[in-house]
């Protein structure tokens, strides 16, 4: 077997990836990091896009309100594998291009990955709402908080992304290994509420045991530990500590030059965990975060700092694909040389590493695409009318 890797496992793979933020968009860049083509499709006219998910895509622009575009569209779907629809229930049957009636009718095999934040069905069906809404009416933003405080939502990473885009993402996954089978496509729908549920099993299922049974904020996991907390340092900075275990536990008392005899209360005891915890606020007030660093480096104490993004940044942490494939790596993030292992990815990189992204702009790249797809030129298959491509011959569609 050669040294080489082969080409990443999505790499023969057409995604039309219908243009929206966050949970659409980052399953659409983890389908370009495993290797699939992605054309992003905006809205014509065109309007500049906040959206910074577009790793290896390119777009094209299309009036979803014309004949012409429209036609467009249909005339591209045979030659595609997935389509992500990131809009609200109904949009795209709306828009004449319903996934069963219209889209799998013109390509049997095609994938439709379908990313609501509520569910389908049921009374919040077709609401606005955002990562907060959604993992409210699941119930896992009533699990996060300190006690007595409101519910803290961690910015959108439960809902748009964990429950919502990586969802989709292995929704869509799923399905291209059913198709391997039985030669058909289908839909995938996936939410944030049932996607930031399912993320919350554990402490839900704990919720009837001793883990998770108490008050917000009070439980072993969620703040109310001293061996599972964070911890400011003298010069500002924090520590986390997930010392669970009583040999880590140890360890953790050995760095802090503690014995257990030196403690205020018994770590067993839960009514004695806000003082432990005062406690050890105080002790690690003593020292700066680079002093803790230097004593608990290499230990089994389960305390690391906590670094920011902008420490990384500098230190030049380098940004990997999700998942190493040994055989079949995704591509790589960090820019750099080829060759190098399989958890960095294959190939050179992107701009930006990971840090930065400058965006795609409307209408970039994708007509090279549809060129490689379905061997069009701008002049002869279509034509560009109000900033949109348009169909130029509608009556064969």
């Amino acid at each position: 077997m050669s040294d080489s890797p082969q080409p990443p496992p999505l790499s023969a793979i057409r995604v039309l990836e219908f243009a929206g933020l966050a949970p659409g968009p980052f399953a659409g860049m983890l389908l370009a990091d495993y290797g699939a083509t992605v054309l992003r499709l905006d809205r014509a006219p065109q309007i500049p896009s906040s959206d910074q998910l577009t790793r290896r895509k390119a777009s094209i622009c299309v009036n979803m309100k014309s004949p012409s575009g429209l036609a467009l569209i249909r005339r591209i779907i045979p030659t595609v594998d997935v389509v992500i629809d990131p809009f609200r229930p109904g949009a795209l049957e709306k828009a004449g291009l319903g996934p069963e009636d219209v889209l799998l009718k013109l390509n049997p095999r095609l994938i439709v990955g379908r990313m609501t934040g509520f569910r389908r069905d049921g009374k919040y069906a077709h609401m606005a709402g955002h990562d907060i809404n959604y993992i409210a009416v699941s119930g896992v933003l009533s699990m996060l908080g300190r006690q007595g405080e409101r519910p803290y939502p961690p910015g959108n990473i439960v809902g748009d992304f964990a429950g919502g885009g990586a969802m989709c993402f292995l929704g869509i996954l799923l399905a291209l290994f059913a198709r391997e089978k039985t030669g058909y496509g289908q839909v995938v729908e996936a939410n944030m509420v049932d996607g930031s549920a399912i993320l919350a099993t554990m402490p839900r299922l704990g919720m009837k045991t001793e883990v998770w049974r108490r008050e917000r904020g009070t439980n072993m996991l969620d703040g109310g530990a001293p061996f599972y907390q964070t911890y400011e340092t003298s010069d500002g900075k924090y520590m986390a500590v997930g010392a669970i275990e009583p040999q880590f536990f140890a360890a953790l008392l050995k760095g802090l030059s503690l014995k257990p005899s030196d403690l205020p209360g018994n770590r067993d005891n839960k009514a004695d965990w806000p003082i432990l915890t005062t406690f050890f606020a105080k002790t690690f007030r003593s020292k700066t975060r680079a002093e803790w660093e230097a004593i608990f480096d290499g230990t089994d104490a389960c305390v690391t700092p906590v670094l920011t993004q902008l420490e990384l940044e500098k230190q030049g942490f380098d940004h990997r694909p999700a998942v190493t494939l040994k055989a079949t790596p995704a591509y790589a993030v960090q820019e750099g040389e080829e060759g190098r292992p399989a958890a960095v990815g294959q190939g050179i990189g992107w701009p930006g590493s990971g840090w930065s992204e400058s965006g795609l702009e409307p209408g970039k790249g994708g007509e090279e695409v549809l060129g490689q797809w379905l061997g069009w030129k701008r002049g002869r298959q279509y034509d560009v009318e109000g900033q949109g491509l348009v169909l130029k011959d509608v009556s064969k569609m």
